[in-house]
């Protein structure tokens, strides 16, 4: 069995998309193990314009690394003209950004879909918004001087491990020239990046999903072919069928959450309100653009009525509140909402499938118990 050490190359056969459910097959213990493993945002924490680092959504694809950060170094190499290797504190003391981003998993939604592509069983809440402080990576690659046949820049982070096959280091790729508002991060909410966010460094692509922010990031390579390492090539792309290439997954669909109304049912987690207004509040965003629109139904998508949606303000990347007021009356209810940006893309009512379960924004739907006060008279 050929074995390549961190490339990203085959360990044996690999050129198929994770496998998908059979039908009926429920959650099997390894995927229990993952969901254990990594965790969703509370969606009662949607009230935090910034989230908290320990209620941030994580995904950590192989184990947390321990690095050094008085060893540590970012080598940056490849088609440059002054190849550059640079401490933590050479990094920090170049001019510094922060920039507010919402950050989502690819697979968020991957549960509710059928047949279910097995892996990670998100159901909506791999989410979260924080201020990332850091270089724009601009800057650093200004400073190594980019070769005129540069085309990509390839992210390598310090976890590593095994995924169907494959023995790799954790490997992603930008187009070339990059945004200028990605960052090479080293702070998170003005504090030092968590070891499971990516310390000391990690890379923050503003509007992408979670797959492209490079965590314990370690070297960046300018390439001159666009790369074709696993999980660029084979894990993160949107396909029909095992033989399907597929389209690469890039920028966040839009989507609004609601804030959990009332208090839940503590095992079907089916929220409980009384009769009377009831405050609806919760987060949108998208990586095309500003929200510009956000509805909500009472009654499971039959009709739908607008919210006020929150400016975007200075935060060009982070989430935008919205808010309404519904009416509750005696019985249950499904609550749902949402989302359109600016470009005219909308949450569909129906997801759209594909086997590795990426980009899902089904509007979300909310059981919801409405039940008389209790009687207090003695």
């Amino acid at each position: 069995m050929e074995r390549r050490h961190g490339s990203g190359t085959p360990l044996g056969e690999v050129s198929t998309p994770g496998r998908v459910a059979a039908a009926g097959e429920g959650i099997s213990e390894e995927e229990l193990a993952l969901a254990a493993r990594n965790h969703g945002l509370p969606l009662e924490a949607l009230r935090h314009d910034v989230t908290p680092p320990g209620l941030h959504y994580l995904l950590t694809h192989y184990d947390i690394p321990a690095v050094d950060a008085d060893t540590w170094r970012l080598t940056v190499g490849g088609r440059v003209r002054t190849p550059l290797e640079l401490g933590l504190a050479e990094l920090q003391a170049l001019p510094a950004v922060t920039h507010r981003v919402t950050m989502e998993c690819a697979g968020n939604g991957r549960a509710r879909l059928s047949p279910r592509p097995v892996s990670q069983p998100w159901l909506v809440e791999a989410v979260g918004t924080a201020d990332w402080t850091g270089v724009p990576l601009r800057t650093v690659l200004a400073r190594a001087g980019v070769d005129d046949g540069a085309v990509e820049a390839v992210f390598t982070g310090a976890d590593h491990g095994v995924e169907r096959g494959v023995e790799q280091d954790y490997r992603r790729s930008l187009p070339l020239p990059v945004d200028a508002d990605v960052l090479l991060a080293y702070a998170m909410n003005g504090g030092p990046l968590p070891p499971q966010h990516g310390y000391p460094l990690r890379l923050v692509v503003p509007g992408w999903y979670g797959m492209a922010h490079v965590k314990w990031l370690r070297a960046i390579e300018l390439v001159d072919t666009p790369f074709t390492g696993f999980q660029q090539a084979v894990a993160y792309r949107f396909r029909q069928s095992p033989d399907d290439p597929g389209e690469p997954v890039t920028r966040i669909a839009p989507r609004a959450l609601l804030i959990p109304p009332g208090f839940p049912d503590f095992m079907s987690r089916v929220r409980v309100v009384h009769p009377g207004p009831v405050e609806l509040e919760g987060r949108a965003w998208s990586g095309y653009g500003p929200v510009t629109r956000v509805e909500v139904s009472a009654d499971d998508g039959r009709t739908w009525t607008d919210a006020e949606v929150s400016p975007r303000g200075p935060h060009r990347w982070g989430w935008q509140a919205w808010h309404t007021t519904w009416t509750a009356a005696a019985g249950r209810h499904t609550l749902s909402v949402r989302a359109t940006d600016a470009d005219g893309h909308a949450q569909p009512l129906e997801q759209p499938w594909n086997r590795g379960g990426f980009g899902n924004n089904l509007v979300q739907r909310v059981p919801v118990l409405c039940r008389p006060l209790p009687d207090t008279r003695q």
